[in-house]
This record gives structure tokens, C-alpha cells and sequence, in this order.
């Protein structure tokens, strides 16, 4: 698979001293398992069978790095190429230095296709 997390440029010069930048995160799927992590701050590590159902993100979104709301992380760099995944059963996960169950999870890519596409032809 093709892809990264994606960073708009103001984020990479913020999240590069923090220890959230582009060379410390990374979206792999490999031996079945999806890695997603962001640094210090996000790290899961998700079996591409538990993954539900992966889609196409619209929304708009003013916030980068990791956060949560209304039942969902988000882990991104930018507006930008938005995938939001279903996980079941959940996963666990750390966020923020503690350990999390993971359901649903936003993650901004460079090729949103390629992840959609490694997500369900992994789990087919």
C-alpha cells in the first residue's frame, strides 16, 4: 500500500518539534494488520478483519493531531483525505499515552483509495 498520513505544511512546521511529524507517524498494512501511528501521541495496531467498514471522509475539520470525540479518534495532519474506519470488535489502542478501546478511527491519508483498497482486498 501507497500511503501516508498527510500533513498540510503548517502542521509539519508544529508537529515536528513535538514529536508528531511525518517521519515519526505512519499507515502500513502488513500480515494482516493495519499500523497506524502519530508519534508519541497514537499508536494502533489493528487486525484488517476487525475493520468494518472503511470509507471516504466529507467533512470539515479545524483541528490536526490526535483527538477524540463523539465516540471516534481522529489522527491527522490535515482537512484533507479523511478515511474513517469501523472496528469490531474493538482494539485496543494508546492515545495519548494511555491505553484506549478503538471503534472508530479518522486518519487523514495522502491516497485514501490505496487505504480503502489494502483495507478491504486484505480482508476479503
Amino acid at each position: 500500500m501507497q500511503t501516508e498520513l498527510r500533513y498540510e505544511r503548517w502542521y509539519v512546521l508544529l508537529s515536528t518539534p513535538l514529536g508528531l511529524g511525518p517521519k515519526s507517524s505512519e499507515v502500513r498494512v502488513q500480515d494482516g494488520t493495519l499500523h497506524v501511528k502519530m508519534g508519541w501521541a497514537f499508536d494502533a495496531h489493528i487486525p484488517v478483519a476487525s475493520i468494518t467498514n472503511a470509507e471516504v471522509r466529507q467533512e470539515r475539520t479545524f483541528t490536526a493531531g490526535v483527538h477524540y470525540s463523539s465516540g471516534r479518534w481522529r489522527v491527522n495532519g490535515s482537512g484533507k483525505g479523511l478515511v474513517t474506519l469501523t472496528i469490531e470488535p474493538p482494539v485496543p489502542a494508546k492515545a495519548v499515552l494511555r491505553s484506549v478501546q478503538l471503534r472508530s478511527l479518522v486518519v487523514s491519508v495522502t491516497d485514501p483509495e490505496a487505504l480503502i483498497a489494502a483495507c478491504t482486498s486484505a480482508r476479503a
